[in-house]
């Protein structure tokens, strides 16, 4: 669709397009189908990767979190595949509010009550799609301080704190940025309770014993 400006309807479309991806439950769909019951009545409750694989599936655990990275990059795709034709920055635009959308829909999902995750597998979802350098970067950051650090929380902390640095050392458009900076902020403030405790020293380490109050990053 040749357009140098976005339409309302584009907009439209990417925003709520992108919100109902991104609410797509994979975690209780995949536990419900797997026969491993309701994740949300299962450890901290939350909807991720990481509580799905308390259930001791880890094929569950996986396909979860290839869903909630894989809505934030279809939402995306198909924005991108509406703008292919347009200027840079117009398709910057659009595909940074569809995976913006994307990214919300998955915290507060329409389908559970605005109950939803907290993020972090769609956030990398998006920006692998959105910029890849920028998600490759974001990726790497996590894998090695979770190497390091062992804390899967503070991986994902870092990660996103540097992600809209990682947006400008790479020289991608504005409106990436500030998707950026918005998944961060909301992964953030998603995080408030593993800050709480990584500020106090009782955050609990990858592979470690149960927490009190269990780690959760995706």
């Amino acid at each position: 669709m040749p357009t140098d400006q976005l339409s309302l309807i584009l907009i439209a479309i990417a925003v709520i397009g992108g919100y109902l991806l991104g609410s797509i439950p994979f975690g209780v769909i995949a536990t419900r189908l797997g026969g491993a019951g309701d994740v949300r009545s299962i450890g901290s409750g939350n909807i991720g990767a990481t509580n799905v694989l308390r259930t001791g599936r880890k094929d569950l655990a996986l396909l979860t979190l290839l869903g909630d990275g894989g809505k934030g990059a279809l939402a995306v795709f198909i924005a991108w595949s509406l703008t292919r034709t347009a200027p840079q920055g117009v398709q910057a635009t659009l595909t940074s509010l569809a995976g913006g959308a994307a990214f919300i829909g998955h915290i507060f999902p329409v389908w559970l009550g605005f109950k939803g995750g907290k993020g972090v597998a769609t956030f990398f979802g998006t920006l692998l799609a959105a910029a890849w350098p920028v998600g490759m970067l974001a990726g790497a950051t996590w894998i090695l301080m979770a190497l390091v650090f062992r804390m899967s929380s503070l991986a994902a902390l870092t990660a996103a704190v540097l992600a809209p640095v990682y947006v400008f050392l790479t020289d991608r458009p504005y409106p990436v940025a500030v998707l950026a900076l918005v998944m961060a902020v909301l992964i953030f403030i998603r995080h408030k309770d593993n800050i709480g405790r990584l500020l106090k020293g009782q955050e609990p380490k990858i592979g470690g014993g149960k927490a009190t109050s269990p780690e959760e990053p995706a």
